[in-house]
């Protein structure tokens, strides 16, 4: 069966950068590599001095989909647009940039995830770390500040969705499959 897509599709799908919810401080890793086993006998080795710099961070990150454009640009294949979804909404909750990763082994999944659906007009929340999160405790912190600027937008004004679900490793309250299911509603 062939799909047909639509010819200079317009985007449904924006992913803004990701933005650490905190103040970044960023470490040296100063570091040598020797050959101990040469004895030197054949030739002398070698040796490296190195220095590479990295950072940890707790991330925010925002993704918007229309939906309905979505399934227009897939030539109104719903099924195949409930597979993309999917697979966004996977990617975007346990996949993380993989370079450097025998340095440093980066595999961090998501810990918080909301997603709201509806027809308002969209709006991401990362104005809520504005103001760096700070303390012991900065995931907690960083989610009930979250929490806490959603509550606040919607009294300023109004809903901002029709219906949200949350997936929250922090307290273990809903799954990916929770949240994968919703979206493909």
């Amino acid at each position: 069966e062939v799909v047909k897509v639509t010819k200079d599709p317009e985007a449904a799908v924006q992913v803004a950068h990701a933005i650490t919810v905190h103040e970044v401080a960023v470490e040296d890793d100063y570091f040598t590599a020797v050959d101990d086993l040469n004895s030197g006998e054949d030739d002398l080795g070698a040796a490296h001095i190195g220095e590479t710099e990295f950072a940890a961070g707790l991330f925010y990150l925002y993704l918007c989909i229309n939906r309905d454009l979505l399934v227009e640009n897939l030539g109104g294949d719903q099924e195949l647009a409930n597979k993309a979804l999917a697979a966004l909404v996977e990617a975007a909750a346990k996949v993380a940039p993989n370079g450097k990763q025998n340095s440093f082994a980066s595999r961090a999944y998501a810990s918080y995830i909301l997603v709201e659906k509806g027809e308002q007009q969209p709006r991401s929340l990362s104005v809520a770390f504005l103001k760096p999160v700070r303390g012991e405790d900065i995931l907690a912190k960083a989610i009930s500040g979250l929490e806490t600027k959603r509550s606040n937008m919607e009294k300023a004004y109004g809903p901002c969705a029709d219906n949200k679900k949350v997936m929250n490793a922090e307290s273990g309250e809903g799954s990916l499959n929770d949240i994968i299911s919703f979206v493909k509603e």
